[in-house]
């Protein structure tokens, strides 16, 4: 996998056209942006572009507007924040096809280190697609194109890989550099010893994930409802738990794999049982602990237990990288959080590169307030999947090589 990339730091874009793709992908109400995280955390290499004195033009799509003009999905609300974040006019091109009118005449009348937003890339069918229409006319419109957006990086999009086969200039931004420095080197290239961290509630989302990392780490942790399967697979009562039929052969597979390459796989040692699973989620409700051999018939388990906690916390105390992908039980109940919590907190303790692989763990961290005790934590819940599986991101890819 090339992960030696071009970045923002590579290049001088004075006097130049610049085309960056970020992820302006923010949860709006009654047209408000209730966090505006993504926006703040793009701000670096935006700026760093305007201070070069490049003519700053921003892309991204929002929601899914599935090929159609929707105004609730307008990128409108994003310009007029960006604008009181930067202290600069962030002119909003408001075409309904992209790249219209407006956009052209905006780009035309820009001065270097002015800054211009165009209209939500998913407006136009052929983006999702990646069709050559679409990438032509974002072509048009600079010199050179830096992919920010982390978060598409796994899709070949128009807007994100159509475009930069079209420019001689393509570069990353410094939030995609991040994510292939930790995410990306972690797994092809790790600080010894490697420890890998995996929950959730499905085997078979995480199949990938689990045989390539078997091959990186040296230690492969198992947590969440996923768990169960692997219980299964070495013969133990499992009761009513969350069980992936289809995937105990696999699981055995796993299992024989870790020995034969003598990898340490751990799984749950006890486990927190319930009698059924809360409903509402946050319910009060009523645990016992049992050790993962024992789990009666009749329970389910909901959670890692105190000496698996401990057997976890001991793991990542002797590592050197931590990669994190998924909570150890449901942690959106309180009694139920305690697992994750435990997980969190050992990860914010060690003095170990700590990356947390997107979806819910990052939730979770940031919730728990553990977000600045994190070397890293990644902003795609998918991109960073599949980079965890060893695959090669379009979005990645389509930047210049070193």
């Amino acid at each position: 996998m090339g992960l030696n990339k071009k970045s923002v730091d590579d290049i001088n874009v004075k006097g130049l056209r610049v085309l960056c793709r970020c992820d302006f992908n923010v949860p709006l109400k009654n047209g408000e942006i209730t966090d505006e995280n993504r926006l703040v955390a793009a701000l670096p290499t935006i700026k760093k572009l305007i201070a070069d004195g490049g003519k700053v033009i921003l892309c991204s799509h929002l929601g899914k507007p599935k090929g159609e003009p929707k105004p609730e999905l307008s990128l409108a609300p994003v310009a007029k924040r960006l604008s009181e974040l930067l202290g600069q006019e962030v002119k909003f091109a408001a075409d309904p096809e992209v790249v219209g009118p407006n956009a052209k005449a905006a780009v035309e009348a820009m001065k270097d280190g002015d800054v211009i937003l165009l209209e939500n890339t998913r407006y136009r069918v052929e983006e999702t697609k990646n069709g050559e229409a679409f990438s032509k006319e974002l072509a048009s419109l600079c010199d050179v194109f830096v992919n920010d957006a982390f978060g598409t990086a796994h899709r070949a999009h128009c807007s994100n890989v159509g475009v930069a086969e079209l420019v001689d200039t393509a570069v990353v931004g410094y939030l995609m550099q991040k994510e292939i420095d930790f995410l990306g080197n972690a797994v092809e290239t790790p600080v010894r010893p490697f420890v890998a961290i995996l929950g959730g509630a499905k085997v078979a989302d995480k199949l990938n994930v689990i045989n390539n990392l078997l091959e990186k780490c040296d230690t492969l942790i198992i947590g969440g409802g996923m768990a169960y399967t692997f219980l299964k697979a070495k013969g133990y009562e499992i009761g009513k738990s969350l069980l992936d039929d289809t995937k105990i052969d696999y699981c055995a597979e796993m299992l024989k794999k870790a020995e034969d390459l003598g990898k340490q796989l751990l799984l749950p040692i006890d486990t927190v049982v319930t009698e059924s699973f809360p409903d509402p989620i946050d319910a009060e409700i009523a645990t016992e602990v049992v050790d993962s051999d024992k789990i009666p018939a009749d329970k389910m388990g909901m959670d890692i237990g105190p000496k698996t906690i401990e057997l976890y916390a001991n793991a990542v105390k002797a590592a050197k990288t931590v990669v994190w992908n998924g909570p150890m039980g449901v942690f959106e109940n309180p009694i139920l959080a305690a697992g994750t919590k435990a997980v969190a907190a050992a990860l914010a303790e060690t003095d170990a590169t700590t990356i947390i692989g997107g979806g819910d763990s990052a939730a979770a961290v940031n919730q728990l307030g553990y977000g600045d005790k994190m070397s890293h934590i990644s902003t795609g819940g998918g991109a960073s999947l599949e980079f965890l599986e060893g695959k090669e991101l379009p979005g990645v890819a389509a930047a210049n090589d070193k």
